[in-house]
């Protein structure tokens, strides 16, 4: 029998996390808008320190996401932060400022650390760098393919998480570009909701059927994907080349939606691990997905099998 992956989901409130460890989530990453950035919902310390709680009485694992872009007033904030995580029993944070890696390492060190650059973690040498540093694990670029992914693992030194499922940033401002467009137009932006929950999207003028997610937060704008990456009928190929952690992105989905996907891939993950030499993959747990899935976002590859152009 093979190593167990680990199935990692994003969790938007305690009611939802503990839906997702219903349906089988083995970790779920949660955080707080102030120290990361695009989470499905924004957890207090206290919050916090009661995800835990539920988590742990149950055996699965809590990871807070500390991936801002701290600026120098920031910084000061990061130390108790990261003692007050220790203090609740939080398993690792991911991190990409290097800044958190070193308040980790002196305030708390008994926190696993998860090396997240986005679209800057691109290969091992980098990796085992970090991994040289006290991180314990990348979370490898969304733009890598599957052969880029799968010929990575024997070099790495450290554990590797790889998204297969759900929708993925695209751009990053710090700046308030739906409030500033807005406003440009004359329309009232004083007290107006630009969040996740406004259902604002973009529309190119070549791709009209394409509607890309736009929304505001305290960390600035962010645009997402079009389509969500769906990677269930080729999971065995990633199982069998040694990833440790699989992340199901629940950014903008209801909790039934995320449930739904969940319990997808906790079937095939199970399948594969018990007998990975007659593994085979079932219809029907995609059919799960497609008969929840938003009809005006396609489920893709992402970049498994299409080059990236950068």
């Amino acid at each position: 029998m093979r190593k167990q992956p680990e199935l990692l989901v994003t969790a938007g409130s305690l009611e939802e996390l503990t839906a997702l460890i219903d349906a089988g989530a083995d970790a779920l990453l949660i955080g707080e808008e102030k120290f990361g950035m695009r989470l499905p919902g924004n957890f207090t310390p206290a919050q916090i320190a009661e995800a835990v709680k539920i988590a742990h009485d149950r055996k699965v694992k809590i990871y807070v996401s500390l991936n801002n872009l701290f600026h120098n007033e920031q910084l000061e904030l990061i130390p108790d932060y990261v003692k007050q995580l220790a203090a609740a029993g939080v398993d690792g944070v991911e991190f990409g400022d290097p800044s958190v890696l070193t308040a980790v390492k002196e305030h708390a060190p008994q926190l696993k650390l998860h090396w997240n650059a986005e679209m800057l973690s691109t290969n091992y040498a980098t990796a085992n760098y970090w991994g040289s540093k006290g991180a314990s694990r990348v979370v490898l670029a969304r733009e890598l393919s599957m052969d880029e992914i799968t010929e990575m693992m024997p070099k790495l030194e450290i554990e590797a998480q790889v998204q297969v499922h759900g929708m993925t940033n695209i751009y990053h401002s710090k700046r308030r570009l739906v409030q500033s467009y807005m406003a440009h137009q004359g329309r009232p932006v004083q007290g107006v909701d630009l969040g996740k929950d406004r259902g604002l999207f973009l529309v190119e003028a070549e791709r009209k059927d394409e509607k890309y997610p736009i929304y505001e937060d305290s960390n600035g704008t962010h645009i997402m994907s079009s389509d969500d990456i769906c990677i269930l009928e080729d999971l065995h190929v990633l199982m069998n080349a040694g990833v440790d952690s699989f992340k199901i992105e629940g950014l903008m989905k209801s909790t039934h939606y995320n449930v739904v996907v969940t319990k997808a891939y906790r079937k095939a993950i199970d399948a594969y691990v018990q007998d990975p030499e007659n593994y085979q993959f079932d219809e029907s747990w995609l059919e799960e997905i497609r008969r929840v899935q938003d009809p005006e976002r396609e489920l893709s590859f992402g970049f498994f099998y299409k080059e990236q152009v950068y």
